[in-house]
């Protein structure tokens, strides 16, 4: 499989910031952190280890050095390529969190691109999603399937592991509704993860669309190394003018304004019955999706997980 980072500067140092902030406020302090890279964060929140190890894992047997951890406050790493202007970042982080009325403590320091990106990468398990499926990083290699279908990922520099709670949302409906020889289009694929889920799911075809060529060529790539590339087509630019036809499941994992944005196009690729699944919806903006979909749209269900929330609907 080809090298998907890609840099340009393989020795060039990059900047890590490490923003400290209350554990309650993670979410919110995540979504802030992620307008400044589109790439290249992980968070440390350790606020609900025992419940999570044993949720994920299946085990009550923890790490001391875990077990040791701050509770009470989370850590969010941010990295800046060399060609980024990191105090402006610094800037930015240190006003939006002024405005959110986040108590945050701000550090950086220069790192190798190879380090962020193994410092990234052990954080990043196999993990179960819904009850069919097992994602599972190429890096990975123990691991026990227990008769999951297995999805092998590089997610490369493209958002999207199934490890936030958004992803793994928004697989679950996908679980629920797709049916075998379905169709389906994700709109904003970044990984390609939803769609590779979707094949493996069942669906006959999938089509993922992204304005990053960097996306696009990662979700090539992951649905090569899960042997559905035949079944995928990856186009990248703008949905409107790139695709056309219907599809039997549409889905949509952003953020809230971009989902408003292709809930307006999202009926021209539906049929009378196609199932529309939306994530990326952090509850304090539910009500605005919610009030996007009413015109056109029936809500048929509805998961919520630490605060982010995935939709169902269809076509009224």
């Amino acid at each position: 499989m080809e090298d998907l980072t890609d840099f340009s500067q393989v020795n060039a140092d990059w900047t890590e910031i490490a923003v400290t902030i209350p554990a309650e406020d993670t979410d919110r302090a995540g979504d802030i952190a992620q307008m400044v890279v589109p790439y290249g964060i992980y968070i440390e929140d350790y606020s609900h280890l025992e419940e999570e190890a044993m949720e994920i894992a299946h085990i009550d047997l923890i790490d001391e050095a875990l077990l040791q951890k701050d509770r009470t406050k989370s850590v969010i790493h941010v990295y800046i390529s060399p060609e980024e202007n990191p105090a402006e970042a610094v800037s930015f982080l240190k006003e939006r969190f002024a405005a959110e009325d986040i108590p945050n403590e701000i550090t950086s320091a220069n790192c190798a691109e190879e380090d962020w990106i193994n410092n990234w990468k052990k954080y990043f398990k196999p993990i179960p999603v819904g009850e069919r499926l097992l994602v599972r990083p190429i890096w990975e290699d123990e691991y026990d399937a227990g008769g999951r279908a297995v999805l092998h990922l590089e997610p490369g520099l493209a958002f999207g592991t199934g490890t936030h709670e958004t992803t793994r949302l928004c697989m679950e409906l996908l679980e629920k509704y797709v049916k075998p020889g379905d169709t389906m289009l994700d709109m904003g694929c970044g990984s390609g993860i939803l769609s590779v889920a979707g094949l493996l799911l069942g669906a006959e075809s999938a089509v993922g669309v992204d304005i990053d060529p960097l996306a696009v060529k990662t979700a090539v790539a992951n649905a090569e190394v899960n042997g559905v590339a035949d079944r995928f087509t990856g186009i990248c630019g703008n949905l409107a003018e790139k695709v056309s036809g219907t599809f039997d499941i549409v889905a949509a994992n952003i953020v809230a304004d971009v989902v408003i944005l292709l809930t307006k196009d999202a009926p021209r690729f539906m049929k009378p019955d196609t199932v529309y699944i939306l994530s990326g919806i952090i509850d304090t903006r539910e009500d605005d999706v919610l009030a996007c979909l009413a015109e056109k749209f029936e809500l048929i269900d509805r998961r919520s997980e630490k605060g982010w929330v995935a939709l169902a609907a269809k076509l009224r």
